[in-house]
């Protein structure tokens, strides 16, 4: 993402001879073999549960083969290079799951290698409705045949375990022999049949990429084939961690051609081989369909027993006509819930969609894991759960889909005894959440960047309170979420301290915010902020309880061994919490010794040094004031109403100048401010510089994965930047920010199962009921009710302030005690 001292200019980031614009499609017009790991994860399809990256069928060639599974993971020890007591011991990774998407065709036993073959026509598309990759790709064989192959690949969102994929051969002008190999490869040991190692296994240190084990992972359990049935099925076990899992693929192969069927079996590779006599215009269709199935611990035996009850059930219930049927009912439902227009701007349309279908594919499955940083698209950062899920992808799912939103705060809850032997571990009461973790154990190595980012309880604890004011689900807060309020409200009153009785503030020390360019210091404004919140709800909460329902509230009680002098300390503790402010600049330090350093001159920093991450020791970045992403501006959003608009645009005008956008997670954050605090351009060219973030390769890292937290910001800079969404207690509020090259934009939201369709024109607000009853919310300071069959419009002055240009540098201005802040580049 472009710095924010060098605002991105406003144009169309991808080449449209090869990505034409397609509202509803992601379409690829030329292969290109270059950029291979970006379309890799740009086609990938899944559902949060299973996912298969845009891999070529043929398997080659390849930036990384990719077929993940989540939570499925092998464990390996961390060995730091000096140990210190409650270092995180047990690192974790996300499996390469045996690869079901190969099939490879040879006509005249010549292959299909798409980087040397002659192509006569081609496109690739995913089509957002359907869920499905398709490619079609007229070949000119070395012999002067021509053929076409026409494929699909699916994830069902129905079927959580199921995926379909479909092969056509038709020779166009010519017979030949043809043989099609359709192939289950383990490529998580070693290197493929064909000894090709992945690009991706390139030199120098990222920590976005996830870890290479130098020892085989998956151990051989089951292997069978039948030519009779068409069906072949693996088992593996991981080696360390002992998780299971098990695939099978059932073939049928139609045409009118004569053909004989070969199969072949062993610990990693499972093959279905057709050998065709394919006579001109005489289709040759394969469908493939694949079952995948993983466990902690289950044997292997039973999961080959659920993936043959999966296969069979698909030709129970009509074929895979009806799996397909089942797909666009799915999705159209889903669109229905959550679509996002933009009229008049088909380009911004198609990458929004593109954009909101990743958190979907990244999630809809999930159901008993947490939501990976990159989906189920690629092994970036090892398949870890972050509080990406809680601050950037829930906000969209509780107010679309909040069945999903339920299940990923539920996989926190499962977690909550892992937090507490971590809290234990760090000597504090409570609750503390791995900052990185598939398992619930901390797997995050550097602690000043992972461990001290405490805020983490209080995002989950923000989440999960927006979760239960959306949907009234008191429910599952009194039986499961109210226990993660209590545990994380113990943690921050335990961590922090009052000063002394004469000052009476309550002080957190020792911690790192969301700027990970900065650590491990003394009241972190977010970290207080989010803290002081999570005080106050999980006091509220155990009150309102009380009220509510009597006998849940002395369960809850005895539970959790919980006192009235308890929840009074957290009540205490949020009143008094410490909120940074500098009178003199008139702005909230991002921590108490912040206005204290200089100021990194991004500027004048070379662009073969960006990111800093990447090119300077972390102690070198610590001592500026410099940030990785947006740490006092994402509090003005996630507690808006702690905070005045003055303060907002003193704060934003003062951290933008000096935010890198080193992080993916800060540009729509920047966007929804700098929209509410009125620089109407900036707020625009943010939100394009996190919408393009995978589909242009802005961080040149897409190869890894999709940034799923940045495909549910988008959502956010939508419809909360620009649509002027906030919920804040409870209290939905509208006051929009109408980007001014738009003259419209809906999106919907919905409130206490009530689906409201938002449309936000120049001069107005209009409120419908797509589904349900009634909801109230406020535009403008204006409270409304709007009813079924009663849309309500309301009249807009304005699209709120509008400042010209950006904020200017913070280098020049005098701290309190007269020193001028200056401006450096370390080394030069």
């Amino acid at each position: 993402m472009t710095p924010s001292h060098e605002a991105p200019q406003v144009h169309d980031y991808l080449d449209r001879t090869r990505f034409p614009v397609d509202e509803w499609r992601l379409v690829e017009r030329r292969y290109d073999p270059s950029d291979l790991g970006i379309t890799e994860t740009l086609f990938a399809v899944g559902n949060g549960y299973l996912g298969l990256r845009g891999n070529v069928e043929e398997g080659r060639d390849s930036f990384a083969h990719g077929t993940f599974v989540n939570g499925f993971h092998e464990t390996w020890p961390i060995r730091h290079a000096e140990e210190a007591f409650g270092f995180a011991r047990v690192g974790q990774t996300i499996v390469n799951a045996p690869d079901a998407k190969v099939i490879r065709l040879y006509v005249d036993d010549e292959p299909l290698l798409l980087p040397i073959a002659d192509i006569l026509e081609y496109e690739r598309s995913i089509d957002f409705r359907e869920g499905t990759l398709r490619r079609e790709v007229v070949w000119r064989t070395p012999a002067g045949k021509r053929v076409r192959i026409s494929s699909t690949r699916t994830v069902s969102f129905e079927q959580r375990h199921l995926a379909i994929m479909t092969f056509e051969v038709t020779m166009l002008d010519a017979s030949a022999p043809v043989a099609i190999s359709s192939q289950i490869l383990n490529r998580q040991d070693g290197e493929d049949e064909y000894h090709v190692r992945a690009k991706a296994m390139g030199e120098g240190v990222d920590p976005r990429k996830s870890e290479n084990l130098d020892r085989r992972v998956l151990e051989p359990q089951h292997c069978r084939g039948s030519v009779d049935d068409g069906r072949v099925e693996l088992g593996f076990r991981t080696h360390d961690s002992g998780m299971t899992l098990a695939v099978a693929a059932d073939h049928v192969l139609e045409t009118a051609n004569a053909y004989s069927t070969q199969v072949r079996v062993e610990d990693d590779l499972a093959k279905m081989t057709f050998r065709v006599d394919a006579q001109p215009n005489q289709p040759i269709t394969l469908t493939k369909v694949v079952a995948y199935h993983s466990s902690r611990g289950v044997p292997v035996r039973e999961l080959v027993d659920r993936c043959r009850r999966t296969l069979d059930r698909v030709v129970a219930e009509g074929g895979i006509e009806q799996q397909l049927a089942d797909q666009r009912a799915w999705l159209a439902a889903f669109w229905e819930r959550s679509d996002v227009e933009v009229p008049g701007h088909p380009e911004i349309q198609q990458a929004v969609r593109w954009n909101l279908f990743q958190v979907l594919q990244a999630s809809a499955r999930a159901e008993g894991n947490g939501i990976p940083a990159k989906g189920v698209t690629g092994s970036g950062y090892s398949g870890h759960y972050f509080w990406d899920t809680e601050i950037y992808a829930l906000p969209f799912l509780t107010y679309t889909t909040p069945r999903i939103a339920r299940s990923a705060l539920r996989f926190r809850y499962t977690l909550l005894d892992s937090a507490r032997r971590r809290a234990t571990e760090l000597a504090q009461q409570g609750a503390l959440y791995a900052w990185r973790t598939i398992n619930g154990e901390e797997a995050s190595a550097y602690y000043a960047a992972g461990t001290a980012q405490y805020h983490i309880d209080a995002d989950i604890s923000y989440a999960l309170d927006k979760y239960v004011r959306a949907t009234g689900d008191t429910d599952f807060l009194a039986r499961e979420g109210i226990d993660i309020l209590v545990e994380t409200a113990r943690m921050f009153v335990d961590l922090g301290f009052w000063r002394s009785e004469e000052d009476g503030s309550f002080h957190i020390h020792g911690v790192t915010g969301p700027d990970e360019y900065t650590t491990v210091v003394n009241d972190n404004l977010f970290t207080n902020v989010m803290a002081r919140f999570n005080l106050a709800r999980a006091a509220a909460s155990v009150r309102e309880l009380a009220e509510r329902d009597g006998l849940q509230y002395e369960q809850v009680l005895k539970r959790l061994d919980l006192t009235e002098d308890e929840v009074e300390s957290w009540e205490q503790a949020a009143t008094d919490m410490a909120i940074p402010f500098d009178d003199h600049l008139g702005i909230h330090p991002q921590d108490f010794h912040f206005l204290d350093r200089e100021v990194w001159d991004l500027d004048n920093t070379p662009l073969d040094k960006r990111p800093l991450l990447l090119n300077y020791h972390p102690l070198v970045i610590y001592r500026f004031q410099v940030l990785k992403q947006a740490d006092v501006v994402l509090a003005l959003f996630l507690q808006g109403d702690q905070f005045t608009d003055e303060q907002k645009r003193a704060d934003f005008e003062y951290y933008d100048p000096i935010t890198t956008g080193d992080s993916t997670l800060s540009a729509v954050v920047q966007s929804i401010i700098a929209a509410e605090v009125g620089y109407a351009d900036l707020a625009y060219r943010y939100f394009l510089s996190a919408l393009y973030v995978d589909l242009a390769d802005r961080h040149a890292n897409t190869s890894d994965g999709v940034h799923v937290a940045s495909t549910g910001g988008v959502w956010s800079a939508l419809a909360c930047g620009f649509g002027g969404f906030r919920d804040h207690g409870g209290e939905f509020t509208i006051d929009p920010r109408l980007p001014e090259a738009w003259n419209e934009l809906t999106y919907r939201i919905t409130l206490h199962g009530t689906r409201v369709r938002v449309t936000v024109r120049v001069d107005e607000v209009e409120l419908v009921v797509e589904d349900g009853d009634s909801a109230e919310l406020a535009v403008r300071g204006e409270k409304v009710t709007v009813k079924d069959g009663s849309p309500v419009t309301v009249a807009l002055d304005g699209q709120g302030p509008r400042l010209a240009g950006q904020p200017v540098p913070v280098p020049g201005r005098q701290r309190g005690d007269g020193s001028v802040i200056t401006a450096t580049v370390p080394g030069t």
